[in-house]
C-alpha cells in the first residue's frame, strides 16, 4: 500500500526544494490565471510558520504588509502553480510558529539578527514558460495594435466619404433651399 502512495506523490512532488524555515524572508513566484490570460506575481515576505517539511502535504505561511495592512497566505509547497522560491534572508528565531509578530508594529517587528542566504529554487521550465508568457503578451499588444490601426483606416475612409458627401450636399443646398428664399423676402 505505502509504494503505492509514494509512486503517486513522486509523480506530482518537486525536487530541489530549499528548506523554507519559520524566519526566512523569502520571494514566492506564482503562475496566476485571468481568464485567458497568465501573469507571474511575486509575493515576499516573512515566513511565520512551515508545516508538513518536505512531503506532498507540505505547506508554509507568509505574512507581508502591504499599504499598512498585514496580508498572510499559505502556500502548498509543491502546487503547479508555484514556479520559482527565492530565499532572500534568514532570520535566527526562537520559535516554530512567528505568530506574535502580528500584533508588533514598526522597528519592534523587525528582527536583529539576519543572515543573508541567497539560495532558491525553481521549476525546470519556469524560465521558458515566463519568456512564452511575454512573448504571448506581446503578440497579443501587436495584434491589438494592427487591429487600432485597421479601425483608424476604416473611420478615416468613411470620414472622408461622409466630408465629400457633405460638400455635395452643401452646393446642392445652396442652389435650391427654399428655405433660405422665405427668410430673405
Amino acid at each position: 500500500m505505502k509504494t503505492i502512495m509514494e509512486a503517486i506523490e513522486k509523480k506530482y512532488a518537486k525536487k530541489n526544494i530549499p528548506d523554507i524555515k519559520p524566519g526566512d524572508i523569502i520571494k514566492v513566484h506564482q503562475k496566476i490565471k485571468e481568464g485567458s490570460k497568465e501573469r507571474i506575481q511575486v509575493f515576499e515576505g516573512i515566513v511565520l510558520r512551515a508545516r508538513g517539511g518536505k512531503g506532498l502535504n507540505g505547506t508554509f505561511t507568509v505574512r507581508r504588509i502591504s499599504f499598512g495592512v498585514g496580508i498572510e497566505r499559505v502556500f502548498p509547497l509543491h502546487s503547479p502553480t508555484i514556479m520559482k522560491i527565492e530565499k532572500v534572508k534568514s532570520i535566527n528565531v526562537r520559535r516554530a510558529r512567528l505568530y506574535y509578530i502580528r500584533d508588533l508594529v514598526g522597528k519592534k517587528s523587525r528582527k536583529q539578527k539576519e543572515f543573508k542566504e541567497f539560495a532558491m529554487w525553481e521549476e525546470p521550465e519556469a524560465e521558458k514558460e515566463e519568456e512564452s508568457l511575454k512573448a504571448e503578451q506581446e503578440k497579443e499588444a501587436k495584434a491589438k495594435e494592427a487591429e487600432k490601426q485597421k479601425e483608424q483606416e476604416e473611420l478615416d475612409k468613411k470620414f472622408a466619404q461622409t466630408r465629400g458627401e457633405v460638400k455635395i450636399e452643401s452646393k446642392e443646398g445652396k442652389k435650391d433651399d427654399p428655405s433660405k428664399k422665405e427668410s430673405g423676402k
